[in-house]
């Protein structure tokens, strides 16, 4: 089979699996940890709903039992009561190696086994459920492709030949193997730079908008968790919930002091993380790649409207900017040619996440990339000021509103106040 025909034959099973495939209801009722010479729980009767296909995150200072309430899911540790019930089903008293097999996991510093191959710590669990080798390589194939990683280059690698993004990306896909409805992710990016962290996260959104898994994800990161969630738990002490909803409420109504810690200072701008680069306009930029003959390219940057284009690599990979003056300072060669691309965004980063690659490159703009890094265009920071703006204005618009509000209330209050006091003075009379 050609390599065309095999990439279509991936992505076709890749889309089918991702229509077939829905996430769980988790109900959690008054589940309590205690450990022996402990006075107190360390989570302490915990009442929490989570719908199927919804990412949930647990945020809260460290030591509140975030993971500890994680754990508890999948029973990695066992509860001193309460129960537990996935799509209607109480798994408190089932067998909870055969329950970890229907929950995926995902932990910080991807955990995989240095003894075996990428492909083999994929095919763990689908090999224990008794799938049959056919079904367990395809499989392989098809979630490797679906984290962004090339089957045929990665999948007889071990871990320490991988990046650490990359780890992370196969430990993803290691936990969706065996298709469980169910993935808990305790801090699984917490190890990783602050770049390949943006890039885990996009991809994370990407994924769960292909499979709608249900997703509980605990961070201490409340930037993480605005970005990545449809709800948000923070939590307390003991796991005790001081708000679970969704950003945008935690983010402009905070329940209480305890919630506003978390939120701290400019929630407008944290507000950045609620938009998508999907969201606004994308623009087409003038492209060259490696390939292109040197005359070409030095013809298109002298007859181009912008001062510079975009180069891109074999694989339509951003890889330099070239501007006026580079071929003929760099004597015609593209290799030392031109400016490196240091950073780049997906559609489903961020507005915050576009804004400080802009910041960072100084150039004004920065290149937008699909599935494994292919170009598809350029978002400048025009468009992200314009935004920026736009969400200040509603900001600002919605505390006019709200002083309005409160000062109906006074009027109002004020207005019973003195009807009372003339009603009295009647009866007097």
């Amino acid at each position: 089979m050609s390599e065309t025909a095999t990439a279509t034959s991936t992505a076709t099973a890749t889309a089918s699996t991702a229509k077939a495939t829905t996430g769980a209801t988790i109900e959690l009722e008054n589940l309590t940890k205690r450990y022996p010479g402990s006075p107190n729980p360390a989570v302490d009767e915990v009442n929490m709903e989570i719908k199927a296909g919804e990412l949930v995150i647990f945020v809260g200072p460290s030591g509140c039992g975030k993971s500890t309430t994680l754990k508890m899911i999948n029973r990695l540790i066992e509860p001193t009561s309460g129960r537990i019930r996935i799509n209607g089903e109480d798994v408190t008293d089932m067998d909870p190696v055969k329950l970890r097999r229907k929950v995926g996991y995902a932990i910080q510093s991807s955990g995989l086994f240095p003894h075996m191959t990428v492909a083999q710590n994929i095919a763990l669990v689908p090999k224990m459920v008794g799938w049959s080798k056919s079904k367990i390589k395809s499989r392989v194939e098809e979630m490797l492709d679906l984290v962004g990683l090339d089957p045929g280059e990665f999948r007889g690698r071990y871990p320490r030949q991988l990046s650490g993004g990359q780890q992370q990306r196969v430990g993803v896909a290691r936990a969706l193997a065996a298709d469980p409805p169910v993935l808990l992710m305790d801090e699984p990016f917490g190890a990783v730079d602050p770049i390949t962290r943006d890039h885990l996260q996009d991809e994370l959104i990407r994924l769960q908008h292909e499979l709608h898994k249900t997703i509980v994800f605990v961070t201490h990161d409340f930037d993480e968790a605005i970005k990545l969630g449809d709800r948000i738990a923070v939590l307390r002490e003991r796991s005790h919930i001081a708000q679970f909803d969704t950003p945008e409420a935690i983010l402009t109504n905070p329940a209480d002091d305890f919630v506003s810690g978390f939120v701290g200072a400019g929630a407008a701008l944290k507000r950045l993380n609620l938009t998508r680069v999907r969201d606004v306009e994308v623009r087409d930029y003038p492209t060259v790649t490696v390939d292109d003959p040197l005359q070409d390219i030095f013809n298109k940057l002298r007859s181009g409207n912008t001062n510079e284009i975009l180069l891109l690599d074999k694989r339509g990979r951003p890889y330099k900017w070239l501007r006026r003056g580079d071929l003929m300072r760099a004597r015609g060669s593209l290799a030392r040619a031109g400016t490196l691309v240091h950073d780049t965004v997906t559609r489903d980063a961020t507005l915050r996440d576009a804004l400080e690659a802009v910041l960072t490159d100084n150039a004004g703009r920065v290149a937008v990339t699909g599935r494994r890094g292919a170009y598809e265009g350029v978002v400048d920071m025009e468009t992200l000021m314009n935004s920026v703006h736009e969400l200040l204005e509603a900001d600002r618009l919605d505390a006019v509103e709200h002083q309005h509000e409160l000062e109906e209330q006074r009027a109002e209050h004020t207005h019973r106040e003195q009807e009372g006091a003339d009603t009295g003075g009647e009866e007097r009379a």
